[in-house]
């Protein structure tokens, strides 16, 4: 590690006015930043913790009835709810206990890490990412491997979920280190189903379209049992998982999220 330092603001106003500094960070619960710091792939000189900032802090529901996520809220927070089962669900098996408790929705999705498991509830949930600033729609959101639609020094203030008929989330585990080699949430709104997939493809989170469309005439894992997702030069090919076999797996967890939802 190498010297930095750490500004605790007390508001998000006072955030906002940390991060307008010169190589300034936002740190949330530092599960993907503390790491990332650690290798040198990035070395800002001054870290903004987030986590004492109780007006990003909490879970409610909105005139809507959209359920809303303050940006600092911890991964087992959301776990423990319940209000949204399919969410709950993939928050419950992110990382381990240390990691859940420590992590946050909104530094996961500020991070936007191809393998993360919140990107593909968020895509898959049509939700709005609230920042300091503005509101983001998800589709509009996620731009690529850990590319957002996030300005420099704009905050992730609050997620706002609208809760589905019917959801789950299915994820193939890399072991070693919990992060999705493949997972797929599944929403089925009454103007049609979400199919968000996460870990399989270079340009990070997308959505199965074809699948979707299958899903809205007839939501079974038979709907999409002569489908094949894509694949190609696209998806991540590695180590742990050639881009055939993420997209075998792809097509393996839609139709297993379909099942435990129905």
């Amino acid at each position: 590690m190498y010297d930095f330092e750490i500004q605790k603001p007390g508001s998000i106003a006072d955030a906002v006015s940390a991060m307008s500094g010169d190589d300034a960070q936002a740190l949330g619960g530092g599960q993907t930043l503390i790491p990332t710091l650690k290798q040198r792939l990035a070395s800002p000189s001054t870290l903004v913790s987030l986590a004492g900032l109780s007006e990003m802090v909490g879970i409610c529901k909105d005139d809507a009835g959209r359920l809303c996520i303050g940006g600092a809220t911890t991964h087992a927070a959301v776990a423990a709810d319940g209000s949204y089962a399919g969410l709950s669900g993939l928050a419950s098996h992110i990382g381990d206990p240390a990691v859940r408790n420590r992590g946050t929705i909104g530094g996961s999705l500020a991070n936007n890490d191809p393998s993360a498991c919140y990107p593909a509830a968020a895509l898959g949930s049509g939700a709005t990412i609230v920042t300091n600033a503005r509101e983001i729609a998800a589709d509009d959101y996620f731009l690529g491997m850990f590319e957002t639609a996030l300005n420099e020094g704009e905050i992730i203030t609050e997620v706002k979920f609208p809760i589905p008929e019917k959801s789950n989330y299915q994820k193939f585990v890399q072991p070693a280190s919990r992060f999705a080699l493949v997972g797929v949430f599944v929403a089925k709104y009454a103007d049609g189903v979400r199919v968000a997939v996460t870990g399989a493809s270079e340009s990070g989170v997308h959505r199965w379209t074809a699948a979707e469309e299958a899903l809205n005439a007839n939501f079974s894992a038979d709907a999409i049992a002569g489908l094949d997702a894509p694949s190609g030069d696209g998806m991540i090919n590695d180590l742990h998982g050639s881009g055939d076999y993420r997209a075998h797996l792809v097509k393996v967890m839609t139709g297993r999220a379909v099942a435990a939802a129905s």
